[in-house]
């Protein structure tokens, strides 16, 4: 079993319910043993067009799954919820996003993990805190609660 992590996102429709139901598709998914979820922090939206306010969590899970099917059952709850990809970080009704599997890199044209930009944003690091703040960033070689406090400090600064 592969300790992975996700995250989830929400800004469409009754966000909470949408996050309830990726959760509940996901963990009913064979060979996917759920281990926690944070609780749900409300973001304002980066990047893209003008939107709702998010919904965001941090889902720990174990899975026997490889990161390529992971990508495909995740795709496949997102579009079952009935998101629609119109606008690249345009507003979404659900985004389940693999964060870390295990301590491996994946790199090619469907899937990247780490998640290339989950160590610039506050909304994936925060709930990331709250349930496993010792978890190690394969490639910057450091905590996710030294990943945050950077990322604290760094929009200190520029404020």
């Amino acid at each position: 079993m592969v300790h992975v992590f996700l995250g989830l996102g929400s800004n469409v429709g009754d966000r909470a319910r949408n996050l309830f139901s990726a959760h509940d598709h996901i963990i009913t998914t064979k060979g996917i043993q759920p281990l926690r979820l944070s609780r749900f922090y409300e973001t304002a939206p980066i990047g893209g067009p003008s939107q709702p306010m998010f919904l965001n969590a941090v889902l720990s899970m174990e899975t026997v799954l490889s990161p390529h099917q992971l990508l495909d059952r995740f795709q496949s709850i997102e579009t079952a919820m009935g998101r629609i990809r119109s606008v690249k970080w345009g507003p979404r009704n659900i985004d389940i996003d693999i964060l870390l599997y295990g301590d491996e890199i994946v790199d090619d044209q469907q899937l990247k993990i780490p998640h290339p930009l989950m160590h610039t944003r506050l909304f994936v690091l925060e709930p990331f805190v709250e349930i496993a703040p010792g978890v190690v960033h394969p490639v910057f070689k450091k905590t996710i609660l030294q990943l945050y406090k950077e990322r604290q400090a760094s929009l200190l600064v520029t404020t």
